[in-house]
């Protein structure tokens, strides 16, 4: 039978998630990373969420900075509570018995301090003053030896924190039973934080490079979708069972509507039609089965317009609960940021209906676009698997021409539904044009159709190409005899 780990937890949003729990009772951690990367603001975070939770908390500092220069930069976070210092947490500088008595002197303040706090975790800030005070690597190796060795007696969790990048084979990695460190890239003119557990010793953990960002709650961490869910959380359903797509004339060409689960994606220029494809999709949702709009582009106010000006009365589905439109702006994010928002907003609604309007959106934000094929895969696994039916939007760049591109490889094979949309030049007059590529598990008309858009139907389809040839490279041409 495999002993479960007794675990701290860290009260920091994601980053429980990436130590399968949260921090080991009774273990010491190592948190690096170049001044400004978060490690201060980490380790204090976690020691408040840690008082809260019934706990009580060691602050030790070797360095020359004031407590009181400290509290000043952590009052303007949420977490940081003035009324704990001095009670649940204690801030202990110990830089002039380091500068005085050296190590081991430490090492006995630290002792007396933990036992006088009867303290559950311990924070030592300045690991790299210690470091450089020790005359051999065997005297770096004693002071984290013997100040485990107090602590874990006592029951306490011990974090070192440090300005340096140390390698794997220091002896503070050597000695520590795990290592966390946080570290801040470039993209373009975007600052992305990342963070990363280099050791988790006797405890699974997400491996890799996960975002995090800083912001007036303090630190929040996105593990990597794709590690997440690397398995989906629950089987999903195994009917086949279809619902309607919003418009009875799509339904038609699908054989009676889309699976319950299903993914489907409209791919076309802009002004096609495909965010009114996905109200129509929506139109359909009811308050046993909301839908959720996930869009980037337009505010809830014009998306209501929108649909208005279809026929399809939003206004009256929000207020039953059926419908809820999120609106979140491009300027600036995180790419798993929005994949965990989404997941939220799908889990916090109970939606069976999500459209995402558009994917463009996500592939904008990846730090690394090489791992877009994944993190949709991850998903779209993991909607498919709460049995939520999804319609994507994805905006090609050519308003005519023959040319498809995906917005990532290989998404056709991740989809079960693929609809192409185009613009189509006919007897003078530019058309909209519907067909559909792919429906998994499923027969489907393939026959081109013209895309109408308007009230009282909203989305209707018609047969308007049968007499032309061409129609797929935006310019017809009607055959002899059409």
């Amino acid at each position: 039978m495999v002993e479960a780990l007794k675990r701290l937890t860290t009260g920091i949003d994601g980053l429980d998630a990436l130590l399968k729990g949260g921090l080991v009772v009774g273990a010491s951690y190592i948190v690096q990373g170049p001044p400004g990367a978060g490690k201060t603001i980490l380790a204090n975070q976690l020691a408040w969420g840690h008082v809260r939770e019934g706990g009580r908390v060691l602050v030790a500092t070797l360095l020359s900075e004031s407590h009181e220069r400290l509290f000043q930069y952590l009052s303007t976070l949420e977490f940081f509570d003035q009324a704990m210092v001095g009670d649940q947490i204690q801030f202990v500088s110990a830089f002039d018995t380091l500068e005085q008595e050296g190590l081991e002197a430490v090492v006995k303040l630290l002792r007396q301090e933990i036992a006088r706090q009867q303290a559950t975790l311990l924070i030592v800030d300045g690991l790299l003053n210690a470091r450089i005070r020790a005359e051999t690597t065997l005297d770096t190796k004693k002071f984290v030896a013997e100040l485990q060795g107090h602590a874990a007696f006592a029951g306490c969790t011990v974090l070192l924190l440090t300005s340096a990048r140390l390698q794997e084979g220091s002896p503070e990695h050597t000695m520590v039973d795990g290592v966390v460190e946080l570290s801040e890239q470039l993209v373009g003119s975007r600052a992305i934080r990342h963070i990363q557990l280099r050791k988790t010793r006797g405890s699974g953990a997400l491996a890799g490079l996960h975002e995090c960002l800083i912001d007036e709650a303090g630190l929040k961490v996105f593990p990597r979708l794709e590690s997440l869910y690397s398995h989906p959380s629950q089987p999903g359903t195994a009917s086949l069972n279809q619902i309607t797509t919003g418009a009875p004339a799509l339904d038609e060409m699908l054989g009676g509507g889309v699976a319950t689960g299903s993914t489907t994606l409209v791919m076309g220029p802009s002004g096609i039609g495909k965010t009114s494809l996905g109200l129509a999709f929506l139109s359909a949702a009811t308050a046993q089965a909301p839908g959720l709009h996930f869009g980037f582009y337009e505010t809830p106010a014009r998306l209501r317009l929108k649909a208005a000006a279809l026929g399809y009365d939003f206004a009256t589905l929000e207020r039953s609960g059926a419908v809820q439109l999120c609106w979140q702006p491009t300027t600036e994010g995180l790419l798993d940021q929005l994949g965990a928002r989404l997941l939220a907003q799908v889990k916090a609604l109970g939606a069976k209906r999500v459209v995402i309007d558009s994917l463009g959106a996500f592939s904008r934000l990846a730090a690394d676009p090489t791992r877009l094929n994944g993190f949709f895969r991850a998903l779209i696994g993991e909607l498919r698997a709460q049995d939520v039916s999804v319609l994507m939007t994805w905006e090609m760049r050519d308003l005519f021409g023959s040319e498809i591109s995906a917005p990532a490889p290989d998404l056709s094979s991740i989809v079960d539904n693929l609809l192409l949309t185009r613009f189509v030049e006919l007897d003078a007059q530019l058309r909209r044009m519907l067909s559909i590529l792919k429906v998994r598990d499923s027969h489907h008309d393939p026959a081109l159709h013209e895309l109408c858009l308007g009230p009282p139907q909203g989305v209707t389809l018609r047969k308007a190409f049968e007499g032309a040839s061409g129609v797929l490279s935006g310019s017809a041409v009607p055959q002899e005899g059409g």
